[in-house]
């Protein structure tokens, strides 16, 4: 409950008892996310900072030696293959589920349900099955190559698999509804006369969407960018299975130091700098804006 003072809403006082309430109410999600996210995050941190050791282990002392993988051959190509796939599987989501989470919200009360059930019913069955499937559709004597082959759109020696393309594809396909949701819960709230008004005070069609619509559901934006952005950023499955040598991402190369060559150490190395990769849009979407409240 707030105070009206003029034309401002003051937040009531806090008694000490509330706050040791709040506290320790809060406490359990704290304790938990300091054991099993920030002190795994500082153990991985630190162990990029160690030697290998021949046996697959880590060894004694300290060192950068794990950061000249950055050095090789591959390295750096793969880090900028997965930014723009990342950024490409993130805005194809995004032009895709705001037009569905629109028509999701528009829609009755009956339909709405059943709409949402649709956008979830992905997750009921396996991820790597999901991908499988996908593998299958795209293979060479698949469906979809023998359709584009008949149509004349596909020479014989032509591949759907093992090209980036493939894999941005995919990566939406698997990412979507991730997007779609924070997008339906934002326009929910939306108030759709708002764009008739703006339309009656001559704004156009393109002008009511981009300076009344998307600033609304900014939030909604700004959490399917990140809900798909992130995670995409660090997928394995997806370019082991689809993609080939030319679209090799980071997530990959921590695969081969993990489990080919056995160096945690570089693995680690890897791993940090996918999380200092994402870091700049975390702080970026959380940060305070002027004028705003922190949530």
């Amino acid at each position: 409950m707030g105070v009206w003072w003029g034309e401002r809403c003051l937040p009531a006082m806090s008694t000490p008892r509330q706050t040791l309430t709040a506290r320790l109410l809060t406490a359990p999600s704290f304790v938990w996310m300091l054991i099993f996210f920030a002190w795994p995050a500082a153990n991985l941190f630190l162990l990029a900072f160690r030697p290998a050791d021949v046996t697959g282990g880590v060894g004694e002392g300290w060192t950068i030696s794990a950061w000249r993988v950055f050095q090789e051959p591959g390295y750096l190509e793969a880090i900028g293959r997965t930014l723009w796939i990342s950024a490409l599987t993130t805005g194809g989501c995004l032009l895709l589920a705001l037009p569905v989470a629109w028509r999701i919200s528009r829609a009755g009360p009956r339909w709405r349900s059943w709409l949402l059930l649709l956008v979830v019913l992905p997750f009921w069955t396996s991820f790597l099955i999901r991908v499988y499937a996908w593998r299958v559709l795209l293979q060479s004597s698949g469906p979809l190559a023998t359709l584009l082959r008949g149509l004349g759109l596909m020479d014989e020696d032509a591949m759907l698999l093992y090209h980036p393309a493939a894999v941005v594809v995919v990566m939406i396909y698997t990412y979507l509804p991730l997007a779609i949701l924070p997008l339906y819960a934002a326009m929910e709230k939306f108030d759709p006369h708002l764009l008739e008004a703006a339309r009656d005070l001559g704004a156009t069609q393109w002008q009511a969407l981009s300076k009344v619509l998307l600033p609304t559901i900014q939030k909604g934006v700004i959490g399917a960018a990140l809900l798909v952005g992130i995670p995409s950023l660090g997928s394995y499955v997806v370019p082991e299975m689809i993609g080939g040598l030319d679209a090799e991402m980071l997530g990959s190369k921590i695969g081969q130091r993990l489990f080919s060559d056995r160096n945690l150490p570089q693995a680690a190395a890897l791993a940090t700098a996918l999380a200092l990769l994402a870091m700049p849009a975390v702080i970026m979407a959380i940060r305070k804006r002027p004028g705003e409240e922190m949530t």
